[in-house]
């Protein structure tokens, strides 16, 4: 399976730079996520890489080739689209089947590709049916079974399961990363979606206006977020700027305390799971959402309002003064990012 470099890649069209000079390493047989809101470059990046689209700069190499102009039919990647792409006129296995045979793959091989195909995506019941016949979860697993039907060593995933609701895109992605780790392939999966990207990924790289603003294991991007579009992004995060004097930052709820002892005009965040009943911090309770396992309480204070998220068995009415605390583990502080 192949490594891919890309290496300062810009697009721009017209007087619009689409991509600012990004830069992406995926290791061999890694799920790799390019992440981010509309119009942030994760899509011409997939493109770039897929051949699809040429870079105003920048260079791509696999195992160290450059292949930046290679056209997309002799690159050893293969595109899962979002609109599924099948061939209504084709069985199930003829859709599988059609990769192979336009590669003058043996026969032999092509149905032993075919079968093990559809065993593994569980597609045994359908194989000899029309798309027409299919559910939306069963149509993207076919179009993922055609995509790795060529035996790509590298898998393009374009937003493929956003025409899912959503219990199914959860079964979806969990398929999507066993066959990941089953086969080996090295995937480069584009989402809006950050439950997807925390879900499935090895690596993260948050697109924002061309740029990667922060790239990491989904851990190391959600619990240790560099800027505020990043903390704003994944997940939900309570804001606050002010000055910070040893690490401690006074706010309408009360005294925050960093885990370092920093000093100066900052902006720091913490996580709504992070808060703990009880402490130095208060206010008065504003709204309640019971989530089933946990509930969201959103607390005002001066002005300003935050999210816990605490456990579902606790009764909490709006109008209640609520005391809290939040680690200082818990706290960030954030860097000053394009959109600051």
């Amino acid at each position: 399976m192949p490594r891919l470099v890309a290496e300062d890649i810009a697009v721009r069209f017209g007087n619009f730079d689409a991509l600012k000079g990004v830069n992406l390493v995926a290791e061999t047989g890694s799920f790799i996520t390019l992440l981010g809101p509309s119009g942030c470059g994760k899509t011409t990046l997939l493109n770039v890489i897929a051949g699809f689209l040429q870079p105003s700069r920048g260079r791509l190499f696999v195992d160290g080739a450059e292949i930046t102009r290679q056209s997309p039919e002799v690159r050893d990647s293969a595109m899962c689209f979002q609109s599924y792409a099948l061939f209504p006129h084709l069985s199930v296995a003829d859709n599988i089947a059609f990769g192979p045979r336009q590669k003058r793959i043996g026969k032999d091989e092509t149905v032993r590709r075919v079968e093990n195909l559809v065993r593994q995506l569980g597609l045994e019941d359908h194989a000899t049916k029309l798309p027409n016949a299919l559910s939306g979860g069963q149509q993207q697993r076919v179009a993922l079974a055609r995509a790795l039907a060529v035996a790509p060593g590298l898998v393009l995933f374009d937003e493929p399961l956003s025409n899912l609701d959503a219990k199914l895109r959860d079964q979806v992605r969990t398929e999507i990363r066993a066959l990941q780790r089953e086969v080996g392939f090295t995937a480069i999966y584009v989402t809006h979606d950050q439950a997807e990207a925390l879900a499935l990924s090895d690596t993260v790289f948050l697109l924002n206006k061309g740029v990667v603003e922060q790239q990491g294991a989904p851990r190391e991007i959600y619990f240790k977020p560099r800027t505020r579009f990043v903390a704003d992004f994944i997940g939900a995060a309570n804001l606050h700027k002010g000055e910070l004097t040893g690490g401690k930052m006074v706010t309408p709820f009360g005294l925050l305390a960093c885990a370092q002892a920093d000093t100066g005009c900052a902006e720091v965040c913490w996580r709504p799971e992070a808060a703990r009943i009880g402490g130095n911090l208060s206010g008065t309770v504003s709204a309640v959402a019971f989530q089933g396992a946990y509930v969201d309480v959103f607390v005002t204070a001066g002005g300003e309002t935050v999210r816990l998220q605490l456990p579902g068995h606790l009764d909490i009415a709006i109008g209640d003064t609520l005391a809290f605390d939040v680690p200082a583990e818990g706290i960030v502080r954030l860097e000053d990012g394009p959109d600051a």
